[in-house]
């Protein structure tokens, strides 16, 4: 299929089957998020991985309750850094160098554009900017999982403190964002399940600057 016919096919699953996807489909879907584009490649967030029920069992009452949290097969709780750091900065300068064969000297530029971007920001605008390169990473997600035939939902609604709480986030340095719980739609239960697409109209939507 087409990306637009993969992306006709998706809606934002409301009940889900419990039926486990495979590894290989989650690994297909993780990958896609780790490939992702961000703001100078820094990839300032991370993803939790949940499969564990009794976790989830936690996560649900902060979700105010949502069926997906316990129905799907995997939950990704994506993640961004409270805060950008030398050390980190320095982290992913270690890693280009070695993965492009240079040394970390020749670098040195690279380095001061992040670090005088990031300076310029304050505390709270830092924090909004990694949550911004996290939804890059979880659109793409959207759009993979939509390729495998996998439904995924983009969850906002859930308490972003006592999701922390629950994960620990604060001691890591994260803080929750958007979860996307990963299965298979339940169409008997799901009454969004053979609704239309809603999408405002192309003219509408776009506008041509001549």
């Amino acid at each position: 299929m087409s990306l637009i016919e993969d992306l006709n096919w998706r809606y934002a699953t409301k009940r889900m089957n419990g039926q486990k996807v495979p590894q290989e489909k989650i690994d297909q879907i993780l990958e896609a998020i780790r490939l992702a584009p961000t703001s100078f490649g820094l990839q300032p967030f991370s993803v939790l991985v949940i499969e564990n029920e009794d976790l989830r069992k936690k996560i649900q009452p902060v979700a105010y309750n949502q069926p997906q949290i316990f129905e799907a097969s995997h939950l990704l709780v994506f993640a961004a850094w409270t805060d950008v750091t030398e050390q980190q900065i320095d982290a992913y300068m270690a890693g280009v160098a070695k993965e492009r064969g240079i040394d970390v000297a020749n670098l040195a530029g690279f380095k001061g554009a992040i670090a005088g971007a990031v300076e310029r920001l304050t505390p709270e605008q830092r924090s909004n900017w990694a949550a911004k390169q996290a939804y890059i990473a979880f659109g793409i997600g959207l759009a993979a999982a939509a390729e495998l035939k996998v439904d995924a939902t983009p969850m906002e609604g859930f308490d972003a403190v006592g999701l922390d709480d629950v994960l620990g986030l604060k001691t890591k340095g994260l803080h929750a964002v958007t979860i996307m719980p990963l299965g298979y739609r339940d169409e008997a239960n799901d009454q969004l399940a053979q609704a239309k697409k809603v999408r405002r109209p192309t003219e509408e939507l776009f506008i041509e600057m001549a």
